[in-house]
């Protein structure tokens, strides 16, 4: 799915007007588009339509358990030629970038949370990688999609047999400042449809990674730990959930490569480093 289908999938829906009166806001697992007053999310495939029920559950629930995040327009994902499409509310204009301790501070709650009244999935970090490596298809080296294909396959057993620090719950399974939105009433969690429960370590690892290759400044890692409370650098399991993340990551960038030259260097740089065993290469965000 490109842009222009996404946009054929609204018109279906009856959502915008042959003008394609719709702003685009993203565009990966989802594309995502501003409509009006609200968010439309068009998945890539049918595959991912219960992945969208799921989310849309858990955004009902975190709405009763008081939790700020996005709220749903519809309870029920639409179907539309093989696309599942999610609605959503629009929230009001940011009032400043979101930064870590904003994240930290939405995660804190969350993580204090038990179990929904409905079943959440483990968080299944790699789970994805078979399925962008299959839409990246030939745009990528079969060598370095075997690669982590057996990279993947070997740290599924890793992590499976880890230890946590923290008690195992709900989590929201890409914990990044990117999914979090600074309105003028505070932060709120957006992006709902990684919601697990899991190591809670999965949401602090990724912000390790943010420091360790994302170039986030030392500085801002701190405030997240002080927001926190706790810094998963001091877990012994940190190396293995790190580790299984950046395989996922790498695979992830392969879904945009037949479509976007710039996704196929990311892919060819991340892959290199994972090789080299170059642990401190700076990755960009993408």
């Amino acid at each position: 799915m490109d842009e222009a289908r996404a946009r054929d999938v609204l018109t279906e829906a009856g959502l915008t007007g042959p003008a394609g009166d719709a702003e685009l806001l993203a565009f990966g697992e989802n594309a995502v588009f501003a409509v009006g007053g609200l968010v439309v999310k068009v998945g890539r495939e049918a595959g991912l339509l219960e992945r969208a029920e799921r989310e849309l559950a858990v955004a009902g629930w975190l709405a009763e358990e008081g939790v700020p995040a996005v709220r749903a327009a519809e309870p029920k994902p639409r179907l539309v030629d093989g696309h599942p499409l999610t609605l959503w509310h629009r929230l009001p204009d940011a009032v400043r970038p979101a930064g870590p301790e904003d994240l930290a501070a939405l995660l804190r709650p969350l993580h204090a949370l038990p179990a929904p009244p409905f079943a959440l999935p483990a968080r299944e970090l790699l789970g994805g990688v078979e399925r962008w490596l299959r839409l990246a298809g030939d745009a990528v080296d079969p060598e370095d999609a075997a690669y982590l294909r057996a990279r993947r396959d070997a740290y599924a057993g890793e992590v499976a047999a880890l230890t946590p620090h923290l008690t195992p719950g709900p989590i929201h399974g890409d914990a990044l400042p990117r999914n979090v939105h600074v309105g003028p009433h505070g932060p709120v969690l957006v992006d709902l449809e990684t919601v697990s429960a899991d190591l809670r370590e999965h949401d602090l690892v990724v912000m390790a990674l943010s420091r360790d290759r994302y170039g986030m400044a030392p500085a801002a890692y701190g405030a997240f730990v002080a927001a926190y409370g706790w810094d998963v650098r001091e877990w012994e399991g940190c190396a293995v959930l790190r580790g299984a993340r950046e395989t996922a990551s790498c695979a992830w960038v392969s879904q945009h490569a037949p479509s976007n030259p710039k996704a196929l260097a990311e892919f060819r740089r991340r892959v290199a480093s994972l090789r080299e065993g170059d642990a401190e290469a700076r990755w960009h965000p993408f």
